[in-house]
């Protein structure tokens, strides 16, 4: 058995807690014949702010940052990636992959991603020593294909433009193929219940339904792409039921498409993901995108929290993969063309050469470096309100049990023998080896 614990670490982190109680021990159950959903692994986002960010740091910083998330022994053994069609507010600009009004997509190239984003990644599937699965999602169509004639400040994309822009989609990912990029996921449009002042664009569930139905999904059919999957929604949770059930109801949208996306602002509604789970069982939840908002936290200890928690809570609801927004960001959290300026994992003072590993950063590995993909979710009981927990059984049969104990109250866990100490305020992550 052996133990991986995220303290406080007042010396670290800008939070005093103090145990106020005396200790308490609880008795920790796991029931392995009790499974519930798969899990497909742990990512983040190679946006072009992320990749522009590291380009800046030093070679020796650069190595050490990408080893942290990707090696597969000391890093966070990331799998999985997330990439922006378009450019998203994590891009130094608006830009698209064609030119003016060409309806022909005869200018079409991804030549800038190439300038950061597609070496990036290259050379973390080097470091990791294997190839990512990556879901590419769309912010906003070029400008002129929508009806506010730009990629900011939301509009909706032109109903006959519909057709030309699934094809656009395939022509994504022949482009990201020839550069040895494997997209094994899509999403229709990141965020399309928002009108943002950086790229946006809007669709009502029975627009992303027809969408779906009549044109992405028969494009993607009929091309050398028909293995990718479609997500829908790829937004808040509040509204996930309302939003997926007119595309999952209808027969031959939901042929199409594969599962739900979700990212966690505005909500934490997390029983919506367990009452959409319960709706249709054969189709799949994966969390696509989650960041602290309003520039770094730079030694916060409440980052992290927010990490552990969201994430014992959307894998206790059925979610499947967890990929997180911007992998690294600069010492201003950008940079970000419209100043929607957020916090990363790994922070990156680009002028002082220095990286920062947040709290945030060592709440993931509790969940990428332990659960491994192909691992199932298992019932587990633990009777302290106090304390959030989940289990999980490894493909190799080991068991991993991920605690947080968000209380100023020192627990003493008691599993199968051993007694665990989980301090007030701490992350713990115990795994267990195979039975011999």
């Amino acid at each position: 058995m052996k133990i991986y614990r995220t303290d406080k670490a007042p010396r670290a982190y800008h939070r005093e807690v103090r145990a106020t109680k005396a200790p308490a021990t609880v008795d920790l159950r796991l029931n392995p014949e009790k499974t519930y959903q798969t899990i497909i692994g742990f990512g983040g986002a190679f946006t072009e702010s992320a990749t522009h960010t590291l380009s800046k740091m030093s070679s020796s910083n650069q190595a050490k940052i990408m080893h942290a998330y990707f090696d597969p022994e000391d890093g966070l053994g990331y799998t999985l990636g997330r990439m922006h069609l378009n450019s998203s507010d994590f891009s130094l600009g608006n830009y698209t992959y064609v030119d003016e009004m060409d309806e022909s997509l005869a200018s079409f190239s991804i030549a800038r991603e190439y300038q950061t984003v597609i070496p990036t990644i290259l050379k973390a599937e080097r470091i990791s020593g294997h190839k990512f699965s990556f879901l590419a999602s769309p912010w906003s169509p070029p400008g002129w294909m929508k009806t506010t004639g730009q990629m900011s400040h939301g509009g909706k994309l032109k109903k006959e433009y519909y057709p030309l822009w699934a094809k656009y989609f395939i022509k994504y990912l022949d482009a990201m193929k020839k550069a040895g990029i494997h997209i094994d996921m899509i999403s229709v449009q990141n965020e399309p219940a928002a009108v943002q002042t950086w790229d946006s664009c809007l669709y009502t569930p029975e627009e992303e339904r027809d969408f779906i139905k009549h044109h992405l999904g028969p494009a993607l059919k009929a091309s050398d792409h028909a293995h990718v999957k479609i997500l829908a929604w790829d937004h808040n949770k509040d509204i996930i039921l309302e939003r997926m059930l007119p595309i999952y109801e209808d027969p031959e949208a939901n042929a199409y498409t594969w599962g739900a996306a979700f990212h966690w602002y505005m909500s934490e509604d997390y029983l919506n993901l367990t009452k959409l789970h319960e709706a249709h069982p054969d189709k799949h939840i994966v969390f696509t995108e989650g960041c602290i908002e309003d520039g770094p936290r730079v030694g916060s200890y409440d980052t992290g929290v927010r990490y552990i928690k969201d994430m014992i809570q959307d894998f206790n609801h059925y979610t499947e993969a967890f990929i997180d927004w911007n992998l690294f960001l600069d010492e201003k959290g950008g940079p970000n063309h419209v100043g929607n300026y957020c916090d990363a994992p790994i922070i990156c003072d680009t002028k002082h050469d220095q990286v920062h590993l947040n709290s945030s950063f060592y709440a993931i590995k509790h969940f990428s470096k332990h659960v491994k993909p192909g691992a199932v979710r298992i019932h587990s009981s633990l009777e302290s309100p106090d304390l959030y927990h989940i289990g999980f059984l490894n493909p190799d049969a080991s068991r991993t049990v991920i605690l947080f104990n968000d209380s100023d109250t020192h627990h003493v866990i008691h599993f199968e023998g051993k007694h665990i100490e989980c301090p007030a305020q701490s992350m713990v992550t115990i795994t267990k080896e195979p039975h011999v």
